[in-house]
């Protein structure tokens, strides 16, 4: 994998996933590094683009012709996920504190002085709340019990786990960077490691184009990895289940066979057992499913196969490709 060149470290990296935001990034662009360009140390953006099937890699090209000097962009060679494009960003930055934010400017770039200063306070995590969503109805109410069932299931403090604008010092990027698992939540991990976290509200907006990345089965899809990938605590809940059925299912017998020999055969309550069947069967299915989603992480563990392949790489001093 195409290593950062040897220059001097920034104070600050942000880091950018992008896929398919050909709409969206001029407009990033120009507030982005209007915001940078205004904090008078020096800094650096790295783009991950995560196999785009627009313009989004010529635009990319193109930003970094025009400023080399602050301006990194690593290609992917297909879609991996938001998360991969965020630790393959990790990998490259240089920067004493480093940030991440979406490229839909759903999140404006004008908040960024405020996580630095954060870190600067004393914080290595620094996470962020969206004040007034701009989110549709629906995406707002799935956040909100997603978060609910993870602060139950792991532990794991996060107001707004959907928000990627988040800053971290150096010491816990290299921590991350540790960490080969080929799925993972990046904040939740974070999270898992800082010494010191931090929360501040930070400003929402509409997206400024196009349309979002994130469905109800990506987001299923998500949280199912947050939850598998940081607790047992779900395998240690249908264990508690199964006892409790398993007791009810021994005392409905007994009181069936009693009923056997004091009343005689009867076909009264058929269609109740019928209804507990379903009800066992169903529970018994859930469980294979959510065994199955840990077992299914132990198996990509083993293969060890690499969590993402890189293109090429456009830094200054060094146009690198796999």
């Amino acid at each position: 994998m195409p290593k950062p060149p040897a220059l001097s470290a920034p104070a600050v990296s942000v880091v950018i996933p992008v896929y398919n935001e050909e709409a969206v990034l001029p407009a990033l662009f120009e507030r982005l590094y209007r915001v940078l360009d205004a904090l008078g140390e020096p800094y650096e953006i790295v783009f991950v683009n995560d196999g785009s099937r627009d313009r989004s890699p010529q635009l990319l090209a193109a930003q970094y012709r025009l400023r080399p000097d602050v301006t990194r962009v690593v290609l992917f060679n297909g879609n991996f996920g938001q998360h991969m494009a965020i630790m393959a960003g990790f990998e490259q930055v240089r920067g004493a504190i480093t940030i991440t934010l979406d490229a839909d400017l759903q999140n404006p770039p004008e908040e960024i002085p405020r996580l630095i200063a954060a870190v600067r306070a004393g914080h290595d995590y620094v996470g962020t709340i969206r004040r007034q969503r701009e989110d549709s109805a629906f995406r707002r109410v799935a956040s909100k019990a997603m978060n609910r069932l993870r602060e139950r299931i792991t532990r794991i403090q996060m107001t707004d786990q959907g928000c990627m604008l988040r800053a971290y010092d150096r010491g816990l990027v290299d921590t991350l960077n540790a960490c080969r698992e080929v799925n993972t939540f990046i904040p939740a991990l974070a999270y898992t490691f800082a010494a010191s976290p931090t929360e501040i509200e930070v400003g929402h907006e509409e997206r400024f184009a196009g349309e979002s990345k994130y469905s109800l089965y990506k987001l299923i899809r998500l949280n199912f990895d947050l939850v598998t990938g940081f607790s047992i605590v779900p395998l240690q809940w249908f264990s508690l289940i199964g006892m409790l059925l398993s007791l009810g299912s021994g005392a409905l017998f007994v009181l069936l066979l009693v009923r056997r020999f004091l009343l005689g055969a009867e076909v009264e309550g058929v269609f109740t057992l019928f209804a507990l069947q379903f009800f066992l069967t169903g529970i018994m299915l859930f469980g294979i499913g959510l065994m199955g989603e840990y077992v299914g992480r132990i198996q990509q563990e083993v293969r060890n196969r690499p969590r993402y392949r890189i293109a090429a790489v456009l830094q200054q001093g060094s146009e690198a490709g796999l």
